[in-house]
C-alpha cells in the first residue's frame, strides 16, 4: 500500500459547505457601482406589478388584480430568457425559472379570465366539470 500524499485530496463530499453557486444568471442586472434598486430592477418591477395586483384584488377588483399578478409572473419568465444578468430574479436554473414562473403566470391569467362573474374567456368544457366534480 502507498501512503497518502499531502496533496492528493478525498473524492468525498465535505462534510460542511462553505460556498454555495449562484444561479445561472444570477449576477447583477446593472454595474456595480449603481445603487441598489438599479441592480436588482428586474426582481423589484415584478414584485411592484404583482403588488399592484394585490392591492387591486384587495380593493375589490380580483379579476383586474389576478390578471395582473398572472401578467407580471409572464414579464417575468420573459426577463429571466431574455436577458443575462437578472439578479435576484435567478432562483434556479434559467430552465426552471423559465417554466415556473410561465405556466403559473399563464395559469393565473386564465383563471383570471374565466373568472366569475361574466367570465371574459369561455371553456366550453369547464361547466360541465365543474358539475361532476361539486356533485
Amino acid at each position: 500500500m502507498r501512503p497518502e500524499s499531502p496533496e492528493r485530496r478525498s473524492r468525498r463530499f465535505p462534510s460542511v459547505t462553505r460556498d454555495t453557486a449562484r444561479p445561472e444568471g444570477g449576477g447583477r442586472a446593472a454595474p456595480g457601482d449603481a445603487p441598489a434598486p438599479a441592480r436588482q430592477w428586474p426582481m423589484l418591477s415584478v414584485l411592484a406589478a404583482t403588488a399592484v395586483g394585490l392591492l387591486l384584488t384587495a380593493l375589490g377588483h380580483p379579476r383586474v388584480g389576478c390578471l395582473t399578478i398572472g401578467v407580471a409572473l409572464v414579464v417575468a419568465a420573459l426577463l429571466r430568457q431574455a436577458l443575462p444578468s437578472v439578479g435576484m430574479l435567478a432562483v434556479r436554473s434559467r430552465f426552471t425559472d423559465v417554466a415556473t414562473y410561465g405556466v403559473l403566470g399563464l395559469a393565473i391569467t386564465l383563471l383570471s379570465l374565466v373568472m366569475e362573474p361574466r367570465p371574459l374567456l369561455e371553456v366550453p368544457f369547464l361547466e360541465s366539470t365543474v358539475r361532476f366534480i361539486v356533485r
